[in-house]
């Protein structure tokens, strides 16, 4: 009798057991309270974002856009906690289909909502691998209790083009992270921005009927943007044809950005790979970036950025700015771009900024950069303008203190090696080269630089030699507006 009570009550507890894994609603575990401070919560972040080995920063295989999603595995959502005080929450416990058909928006929305809220340390929202989760234009908003990890082992997908994006939601974004402090991005699995649907909206100045130039942006959204967020990491994903920028960070603090691939088209129109803007102390490092923008690009507000071991290309290149259009004010400093290769690209590391601006860029480095057949290896643009009716004005953001070495390697000859292009008013300041060495891709000719109002030395003799740069200072420089930055 003993024996067939022990056997009852364990039939019993099998049979709660089950009922709480299949409610989607159910309360989960705490495996810590909310004492933790969020120093711990930052370590414990950590040691579950290195519990995968990160990618090495190469191509990785592609997946079929029309490949049917792989059909639902017969085993239960996860969600349980582990023993260093993190907690699962999986999708799938909350109503998400992974059919890459149905809406996984309100499931996604719910788990974010309930791991945000968890007392655990750290908290990750599954997306679990063999499963593809269609999701709508979303904000997901802070600040949470512990660290938060989005962890992407399937394959999250945006509506596909603007004839399935709902009316009542912006379309300048798919996913906001806001607002959030302490979270990390992984996974083994891949976002898709379905953007060609996008694409073929005019997003710049273009050509229109009889001559004449109809005016752009349109508005595509941007697939990934984190504002006025902090200590974010994002790490192993591939993400791939965002409708605009695929990552955006705004106001953001403390980023970091490693193994990743972010691949688009090369005529895809506005699919920088990483923008960063007003954001401050960014390591974004081995990763493979080829797109129809920029690879990186560094507006304004940026300072301590350090972009290292990146293969970029096809692409438009490295790339602080644009700065100061709308005779605006632009400010950017601390910038290091080393052990890079940029190929097949119309840039390699350029600064670019519109007439009538102010500010400044300085403290700029860029090292150990190698080209491959690069259209404007090295270059300066204060004339940028995406139309001809650009006009010539005395303002201008200053550029000074960039040091260029060790960039090696060949370059398209229809464009020079080097271009610095500075603005006729406020020139250009304290431009040193040294071991440089860039070659024609084709033929034997090897055409010179070109220099305006650019004022700098040579370290180390060039190839092709710069003689176009003026030794010195120049004898008067703008007011103050790079003690202002």
């Amino acid at each position: 009798m003993r024996h067939s009570h022990i056997l009852l009550a364990l039939f019993f507890a099998l049979i709660l057991a089950t009922q709480a894994r299949h409610h989607p609603h159910h309360k989960k575990h705490k495996h810590s309270s909310s004492s933790h401070s969020s120093d711990n919560n930052s370590n414990n972040n950590q040691s579950y974002a290195s519990s995968s080995p990160s990618p090495s920063p190469s191509p990785s295989p592609g997946y079929d856009d029309n490949e049917a999603a792989p059909s639902p595995s017969p085993s239960s959502p996860s969600s349980e906690g582990d023993d260093n005080g993190s907690e699962i929450f999986d999708v799938r416990t909350f109503g998400a289909i992974g059919d890459g058909v149905g809406d996984d928006t309100k499931a996604l929305k719910m788990a974010w909502d309930s791991a945000c809220q968890s007392e655990s340390a750290v908290n990750v929202v599954l997306l679990p691998r063999g499963f593809s989760f269609m999701v709508q234009s979303t904000i997901f908003t802070g600040p949470c209790q512990g660290a938060l990890v989005l962890k992407v082992d399937g394959t999250l997908m945006a509506p596909n083009g603007p004839e399935s994006w709902p009316n009542n939601t912006s379309r300048r974004q798919w996913l906001v992270f806001y607002r959030i402090n302490n979270m990390s991005l992984q996974g083994s699995g891949a976002i898709d921005g379905r953007g060609q649907n996008w694409w073929d909206l005019p997003c710049k100045p273009h050509k229109g009927p009889n001559g004449t130039t109809l005016a752009g942006p349109c508005d595509s959204p941007v697939a990934l943007r984190f504002f006025m967020s902090s200590n974010l990491s994002v790490q192993g994903l591939r993400i791939k044809n965002s409708p605009q920028f695929h990552f955006r960070f705004d106001g953001c603090k403390s980023v970091h950005v490693d193994s990743i691939f972010i691949t688009s088209p090369s005529l895809s129109p506005n699919t920088d790979g990483i923008h960063i803007e007003n954001t401050n102390d960014v390591r974004i490092y081995n990763s493979v970036i080829s797109n129809g923008d920029d690879c990186v690009s560094i507006g304004t507000g940026c300072y301590d950025v350090d972009i290292k071991n990146i293969t970029c290309g096809p692409s438009h290149g490295i790339s602080i700015g644009s700065l100061g259009n709308h005779n605006s004010r632009a400010c950017v400093s601390n910038i290091t771009v080393r052990d890079s290769t940029i190929k097949a690209s119309d840039n390699g590391v350029r600064i670019k900024t519109w007439q009538g601006g102010s500010g400044s860029v300085s403290r700029v480095t860029f090292t150990n950069i190698h080209m491959d057949t690069v259209r404007n290896p090295i270059i300066i643009d204060q004339f940028y303008c995406l139309s001809k009716e650009c006009s010539n004005q005395t303002s201008a953001v200053l550029v000074s203190d960039i040091a260029y070495s060790n960039i090696k390697g060949t370059y398209d000859i229809r464009h020079p090696p080097m271009r610095f292009a500075c603005s006729d008013s406020v020139p250009c300041t304290n431009l040193t080269l040294s071991d440089i060495e860039l070659l024609p891709a084709q033929g034997d000719i090897v055409n010179d630089p070109f220099c305006w109002n650019a004022y700098g030395n040579l370290v180390t003799l060039t190839i092709p030699p710069v003689s176009c740069l003026i030794e010195g200072l120049p004898q008067s420089l703008p007011g103050n507006d790079l003690d202002r930055c």
